[in-house]
């Protein structure tokens, strides 16, 4: 037996607008100071002032949001006692608002142990709306949050069923002032959960069409809103894959990439969809390798209209499209590029990154279990940029 969960989604031009129709008491805001100088936090404030709703603003989210952080916000929260929470940004800021408003309602929880299986009593205080402003993470669509724990240099992806957002606005006005390098990153993410998303073990026929969706979007849109952010159907239609294909991958889960992708990410802190990007292609690359694994990537491959007439004609064309993708949005496509580091320095980090790449949660949905030794070579090929071979 499985779940599908869904927020009720507001999407295309003028979405926010759906913010006047709200009835309420009290709003907070969660969101960064990005977001404060672009004007977008004083927009919804004024939408929910039509609303008759009072706000107050949190933005002090910073891009990889930490413990401390969310402790702050849940105290703002429990000061202003709102009756809804506003999550505004990227996935940072609406990750941030999930962990937040447990807290508020639930200040006992030790939010780096949330799960699906343990109650966490929400909806007694507040409800949660999140308003993306990337076209990437898909944060407004799922339950799923991460968070940095700096004293380890390591993110932590938790979540529960019940911190899915109430409603999610899609509107891709807020997505115009991406500039190219943020658009490359966030859609590379987006990217990687319509793939991990469609062919995780976990997968299911109602994320399937969304994740094919997702990614179709994705390889026609995401060079064109990187040339050129004033491309009004590019971003739209962007947007609205970062929302699909988190809709898709939070009902079948992601995996290897996003284990690797997480450990990297952590302790050398680096982009979220950069880091998960990167790892895509090898991590099929392991996967097709094994005949006994049910990868589908021929099936992916035709829908996206590339050369499949076997599973590793899939999954070889698959991995030159996303080769050829990332070169012309300027992604990196070995860890050394993405780092400009030495191997000797890689090589004194590669036990803690396999240590938290096993850790993972995202590592149990992989078509092909790894091995540690497997784990190893996958970060020793990636850093070297080596196409896998076993």
């Amino acid at each position: 037996m499985w779940y599908f969960r869904s927020p009720e989604i507001i999407f295309g031009p003028d979405a926010l607008d759906h913010l006047t129709q709200l009835t309420g008491r009290t709003a907070v805001i969660i969101t960064d100071e990005v977001m404060v100088q672009l004007g977008y936090a004083a927009r919804v404030q004024d939408k929910l002032a039509q609303a008759g709703i009072a706000s107050h603003v949190f933005a002090e989210v910073e891009a990889e949001p930490a413990i401390a952080t969310i402790r702050r916000g849940a105290a703002a929260l429990t000061t202003f006692q709102p009756d809804w929470i506003v999550a505004l940004g990227g996935g940072s800021p609406i990750d941030a608002a999930k962990a937040m408003w447990i807290l508020y309602e639930n200040p006992q929880v030790d939010i780096l142990a949330v799960n699906p299986f343990e109650p966490l009593g929400l909806r007694q205080k507040a409800r949660l709306i999140a308003i993306s402003a990337t076209s990437g993470t898909g944060a407004e669509a799922t339950w799923a949050f991460v968070l940095t724990d700096p004293a380890e240099q390591r993110k932590v992806a938790v979540g529960s069923p019940e911190n899915l957002p109430d409603i999610a606005i899609v509107d891709p006005a807020l997505a115009a002032s991406m500039p190219p390098q943020l658009t490359a990153d966030t859609g590379m993410d987006a990217l990687t959960h319509a793939i991990e998303g469609y062919t995780s073990t976990w997968r299911n026929d109602f994320a399937d069409g969304l994740c094919l969706t997702a990614a179709r979007l994705i390889f026609e849109m995401l060079p064109r809103a990187v040339a050129d952010g004033r491309d009004a159907e590019a971003r739209e239609k962007m947007h609205n894959a970062a929302a699909i294909a988190g809709l898709g991958f939070i009902n079948s889960m992601c995996s290897l990439a996003h284990a690797l992708g997480h450990s990297l990410g952590g302790l050398f802190d680096l982009p979220h969809g950069r880091a998960v990007g990167l790892f895509l292609p090898y991590t099929i690359q392991f996967n097709a390798n094994d005949p006994a694994a049910d990868t589908r990537y021929c099936e992916l491959a035709a829908f996206l209209g590339l050369p499949a007439a076997t599973e590793a004609e899939g999954a070889a064309s698959l991995v030159a499209a996303l080769r050829r993708l990332s070169a012309q949005i300027g992604q990196p496509q070995s860890i050394a590029a993405a780092l400009n580091i030495s191997a000797e320095e890689f090589a004194a980090q590669l036990e803690t990154l396999i240590d938290h790449a096993e850790s993972d949660t995202q590592i149990v949905t992989a078509p092909r279990s790894p091995t540690t030794a497997d784990v190893r070579q996958l970060l020793l090929y990636a850093f070297h940029g080596k196409d896998i071979d076993w």
